[in-house]
């Protein structure tokens, strides 16, 4: 029998967990959530089996709060308790398909990492078969998931609300989708349904999550973002003051992108010339008065520009500087190693637009440092954790 929860949630990171499952937690202690959350582990890694196994439990397990608001210290533990039940597509892949398929899932929330939605040659439509194994790459499994939804509650209403940090990732996903569904060769009014009945969400969360309880749990910042574009007939998970619809996610999208993420990748990417220990933090790197100097120049020089060219000067200079505030959090240990993964192409989505804006609406600009590191990819896409 199917679990019957009305949020399914693919991964289970930290990330997920002391964002869109806590806020889901609270809400419920407010009233004002669908209901609990079945999460799925998309790998076989072990680190997230072991998550699986403890989450499975549906036991209530502890997010802590710690940073700077407003220049005050926050420290205050929480306990979340929406998600429900747990599974894993590599030993329950029919448990998961039933659950998609026959039961009561209105929303379908996802955070597959960076890598998340690379497709894989082994994946085919072959797999859609109803004793298939599970293919390989999350997109080939959620098109296995949806065309069999598809067949069994056709007219039931599902969103889909990924939280990859990929500009427009609702739209984004649809495409992939559709698109591996064409290749896939399967029927059109499978295609017509997954574009003209499925509502797919583009949203952009923003927390920062730096460490994990063990077996399961967090440590995150205070401060907290789902920000999401309003669309017709979209369902949300839940109501929450960080869940915030609007009309102007691009907005959102940039200021994150071009002033946290960006931030994050310099500091990494000064991390990664200088072969600094591995243990490094975001803290400790804003004490290095040379790499703070280098951020706070790339910032003021090469980025805040383009914001005023495109008459958003005043709300980055207001974000920045509560970007800072939180890169100077005294409690989080944000280590560079992690957020140094897959560098090239974080620097790609995280600099090049940039220097793209820039050329296009403030052309007299120069950008050396961004210009830099960018050219020198290929050269620092290294992990030395």
């Amino acid at each position: 029998m199917p679990l019957g929860h009305p949020i399914l949630q693919f991964g289970t990171s930290r990330f997920l967990q002391a964002h869109v499952d806590l806020f889901v937690s609270q809400a419920l202690d407010a009233g004002q959530a669908l209901g609990g959350i079945t999460v799925v582990q998309t790998t076989g890694s072990a680190q997230g089996a072991a998550r699986v196994a403890a989450l499975a439990e549906g036991r209530a397990y502890p997010v802590r709060l710690q940073g700077l608001m407003h220049g005050r210290e926050v420290d205050e533990l929480c306990h979340c308790h929406a998600v429900k039940a747990a599974l894993s597509t590599t030993t329950q892949w029919h448990r998961v398909r039933r659950e998609l398929a026959e039961g009561a899932v209105q929303v379908v929330v996802s955070n597959t990492g960076d890598a998340g939605w690379q497709l894989a040659d082994a994946d085919g439509p072959g797999l859609a078969a109803p004793d298939a194994a599970a293919p390989q790459a999350f997109p080939a499994k959620l098109l296995v998931l949806l065309h069999d939804r598809w067949q069994a509650q056709p007219e039931a209403a599902l969103s889909l609300l990924p939280c990859e940090l990929v500009s427009r990732n609702g739209d984004r996903l649809r495409e992939l989708v559709a698109g591996l569904a064409r290749a896939w060769q399967l029927p059109a009014a499978f295609e017509d349904w997954l574009r003209g009945h499925l509502v797919w969400g583009n949203s952009l969360v923003d927390r920062i999550v730096s460490a994990p309880l063990e077996p399961a749990g967090a440590i995150a910042e205070p401060y907290a973002l789902w920000a999401i574009e309003r669309t017709a007939g979209l369902i949300v998970p839940c109501r929450h003051p960080a869940i915030v619809p609007t009309d102007a996610l691009d907005r959102f999208e940039r200021l994150k992108l071009w002033l946290l993420n960006l931030a994050h990748t310099v500091l990494a990417e000064l991390w990664l010339r200088e072969g600094q220990p591995a243990g490094r933090t975001v803290l400790e790197a804003m004490h290095v008065a040379a790499w703070r100097l280098t951020l706070e120049g790339v910032w003021t020089d090469e980025v805040l520009p383009v914001f005023d060219a495109l008459g958003q000067g005043g709300a980055a200079r207001a974000y920045r500087d509560e970007v800072r505030e939180r890169l100077l959090n005294p409690f989080l240990a944000h280590r560079l190693a992690d957020i140094a993964g897959n560098h090239d192409q974080k620097k790609a989505r995280r600099l090049a637009p940039v220097v793209a804006a820039a050329r296009e609406h403030a052309p007299a600009l120069a950008q050396p440092w961004l210009c830099g590191a960018l050219a020198s990819s290929g050269s620092t896409n290294q992990d030395p954790s």
